[in-house]
């Protein structure tokens, strides 16, 4: 998955990147401008988005984002607890909200709560199969036996195992699991690590759909 942070304050943008990271993708951008730009060229995932950026606020351009119809889940940062201030970020169309400062733990699990139910899973586990996926913690297991994935690994499997029976193009991987802080990526990575879910999935859990992309199939 890959989430665009909106955070004008270095220290902090640094820390909650870094954070996000044990996770995510994550590109930090730090004004709403730049966000902009951002989301005009990469499908993000999700925003966390801090309210009180330099230049346009982190509410015109939520605003903004939901008058273009987008429907990416964003999650709001905010200095201000009092409850019209949430409600406002709430009617503006934010989808949830945390007030600084806050427990890295408890964004990451605001993260993936928002993510697991704008693809469609309200329980945080994932049952396929003979496989039982818990996307909070990245716990994967095989019919009795517990199954042990790189970070990597788990980022292309998770990619797949939320689109279970549609194929998902090499690129839309690549962009999922790779943000701006990557190193040079090799040009068959993806097939690399592909080849290595399937020596441990099982040959037939992913199939290659020649000209389209991959697909964890019914």
């Amino acid at each position: 998955m890959r989430l665009l942070l909106v955070e004008d304050d270095k220290n902090l943008g640094t820390a909650t990147a870094q954070g996000l990271r044990d996770q995510f993708a994550v590109d930090w951008v730090m004004s709403a401008e730049e966000a902009e730009e951002a989301i005009a060229v990469t499908d993000y995932s999700m925003i966390v988005l801090d309210v009180g950026l330099p230049g346009k606020s982190g509410l015109e351009f939520l605003e903004n984002l939901r008058q273009n119809k987008k429907e990416i889940a964003v999650l709001l940062l905010t200095a201000r607890d009092a409850v019209y201030h949430r409600v406002e970020g709430l009617n503006k169309g934010a989808d949830d909200y945390l007030v600084k400062p806050f427990d890295l733990d408890e964004l990451l699990a605001r993260c993936t709560a928002l993510l697991r139910r704008s693809h469609g899973y309200s329980n945080p586990t994932i049952t396929h199969r003979d496989i039982i996926y818990e996307t909070s913690t990245g716990h994967l297991q095989k019919g009795d036996a517990g199954i042990i994935l790189t970070a990597r690994e788990r980022a292309v499997f998770d990619c797949l195992i939320r689109n279970i029976d549609r194929a998902v193009s090499k690129e839309r991987i690549m962009q999922n699991i790779y943000d701006w802080s990557s190193e040079d990526i090799e040009s068959n990575t993806i097939e690399v690590y592909i080849s290595s879910l399937r020596r441990k999935l099982g040959a037939d859990f992913i199939k290659t759909i020649r000209g389209v992309g991959y697909m964890v199939v019914k």
